[in-house]
């Protein structure tokens, strides 16, 4: 499954978005979710012990002025990669 994250993770039920991911589940941030992918905050570390792949959007990314902030465990990705995710996983929950 694809989960979308668009809101700041200071304001997304980032528990409750664990509990409904599973193995195999992809996790791309988006908008200001890209604040999640921060190097050394809280929501990297609790991401980072997910048994999930994280991706972060470069075009959000870039927007917010946070290239070089975002941790390597993040992939980022273009527009054309976020389309694949999407073919990828017909099941898809936007947070």
């Amino acid at each position: 499954m694809l989960h979308t994250l668009s809101t700041s993770p200071w304001h997304a039920d980032i528990t409750g978005m664990l509990r409904m991911m599973g193995e195999g589940d992809d996790l791309l941030l988006v908008a200001d979710g890209v604040l999640a992918a921060v190097e050394n905050s809280h929501f990297v570390e609790i991401l980072r012990s997910a048994p999930i792949s994280l991706y972060v959007l470069k075009e959000d990314t870039q927007a917010r002025g946070l290239c070089a902030q975002i941790s390597s465990d993040a992939i980022m990705v273009s527009y054309t990669d976020f389309v694949r995710l999407t073919v990828k996983h017909p099941a898809q929950i936007a947070w």
